[in-house]
Order: C-alpha cells, then structure tokens, then sequence
C-alpha cells in the first residue's frame, strides 16, 4: 500500500467543534475525551476532517500507567492538596495537569484503507504549530523527548529547550485524532511541581527506569513566558484556525449516540480506578 505522506495537515474543509459550544457540560472533564471519540467516529463516517478544542478547571489527567504506582492512594492526596481534581483518560500513557491556560486541540481526519502513518501523523502536528507561530516569533519550535517534563514523548514541542506541549494519538475504525496539549499561560512551573510531588510521593524506587518521570519543573514552560509576550487561549485559538478553511459543527444524533457509547467506557473505567461515588462527583 502506498502511504500517504503528501498530504498536508489544514487539507480540505475542516469542522470545528469548541467545548465553548458542546452541549455536554453536565458531564465535565470525562465529556471532553468521549466528545473526542465520538467525534474520531464521525469523521470516519463523514469522510470529514474535523478540529477539536477544549479547556478545564484545575485537574491532574491520569493515565492508567499512574494507578499503578506504589503508592496510588498517597499520591492522590497530592492532588487533593494542590486543590486539584483527578481523573483518568482513554489515551496516552502518563499524567498531565489541564486548567484554564492549557488549551488542547485534536486534528481529527477520517482514514480508510490509506490510513496516515503514525510519524507522518506526528509531522502534521508538528507543522500545524510550527505554522501558527513561526511569522510572528523567531524562536524555533523544535520535537524531540524533553527526558525530565511530565508525560515525556519523543514528539514533545519544546522552544529553547523547555517543554511548551505534549502530543499523543487515538486511532478509532476509520478515523484518527492528533491530539496537543498546550500551556498557553498561567503557573508551569505549579503544574509541574505538583506532579513532581506526586510521583516522588507515589513511588518507592522499585519500578523500573525510565517508566515514569523524574520532573523538573524547570523543562517546562508556558507560549507567554517562551516568548516573552500576552497571549490569551482565545488569541491561541484564533491564530491556528487562520490556517484552516472551516465551519462550525453540528451536534447531530450520530454524534450524539456515540457520545453516549464513548462516555460509558469513560465511566466504566474511572469507577474500576476510584468507586461509583467518586465518578459522580465527576459528573
């Protein structure tokens, strides 16, 4: 099969979903990563590319690899005192920390029996940022493993040598989501303090190397300090979607249903990690 490497990443008439506008606030955090899914589905029933943003108040997004720390229930009581909730998501592998200045984005494209090759996946991303700010800032944005950031990956985004942004991917039939955390503004260094302590808390020295982060928060920075100016999530989202032919979405009942399918694995999986009570108190 020949893969399809030329594509660029702002092909075609993109559709935008914003959690400004989703009309599944009840469910807070867990709507964010169902809405995520169902909208993988949709694009590859669509044959519709599609952007996705969304924002949270203060709280620590688990992978499943962190419940499996030593010490699980200790470490949650970090969290707890950083006045930060905790939940666990459906894709990637290590915590990161979300509130309001950290915008996540996901380029969602369908993907039939030419499917877009894992790298090339990561390229798209990659130029998608790269795009957004290079005519207005210098510095060079650069994609390799930050070893001592949260949640390090080898396509981690980095100005200057300090982490700005994080990507990961979630592949669903026919569809595939390229999916950006990003600090726009706010307390990094905070962010990466508190996940600090909260593996040096949770684990006992006995895990193997390398499978969970040793932090230093000083890797790690937000656009406003990178570049030495304001920027707003709004101004953020603004400067990407300059790049994008697009329309708002519709909430159709496809859409809807597959929420619905996606939310009840989110639901499913954090009461395994946390009990019902808890998972309602996400809702």
């Amino acid at each position: 099969m020949k893969q399809n490497n030329q594509l660029k990443f702002n092909q075609g008439e993109f559709v935008l979903y914003d959690a400004n506008s989703m009309p599944y606030s009840d469910h807070k955090h867990m709507a964010h990563f169902a809405l995520t899914d169902a909208l993988i589905t949709a694009a590859g029933e669509t044959k519709t590319p599609m952007i996705h943003f969304w924002q949270t108040t203060p709280i620590a997004i688990l992978g499943m690899m962190d419940t499996r720390i030593t010490h699980f229930e200790q470490a949650l009581e970090v969290l707890e005192a950083y006045d930060h909730g905790y939940m666990v998501r459906n894709s990637g592998g290590l915590a990161v920390v979300g509130d309001p200045g950290v915008l996540n984005v996901s380029l969602i494209y369908p993907s039939g029996e030419q499917r877009i090759p894992i790298d090339s996946a990561y390229q798209f991303m990659l130029d998608f940022i790269r795009a957004t700010f290079y005519p207005h800032f210098p510095q060079a944005i650069e994609a390799y493993e930050i070893t001592n950031s949260y949640c390090f990956g080898d396509f981690d985004l980095s100005i200057n040598g300090r982490k700005i942004a994080g990507i990961s991917q979630r592949r669903i039939q026919n569809g595939i989501a390229i999916m950006l955390y990003i600090s726009v503004n706010g307390n990094q260094q905070a962010r990466a303090q508190m996940l600090k302590e909260f593996y040096e808390v949770g684990l006992d020295g006995s895990e193997p190397a390398g499978r969970y982060p040793e932090i230093h928060p000083q890797v790690m920075t937000t656009l406003e300090e990178a570049y030495v100016t304001e920027f707003s999530v709004a101004k953020v989202k603004e400067m990407m979607l300059s790049h994008f032919v697009w329309s708002n979405g519709e909430y159709t009942a496809d859409i809807d249903q597959h929420f619905q399918t996606a939310l009840d694995k989110m639901y499913r999986r954090n009461v395994r990690v946390f009990g019902e009570n808890f998972v309602k108190d996400l809702e």
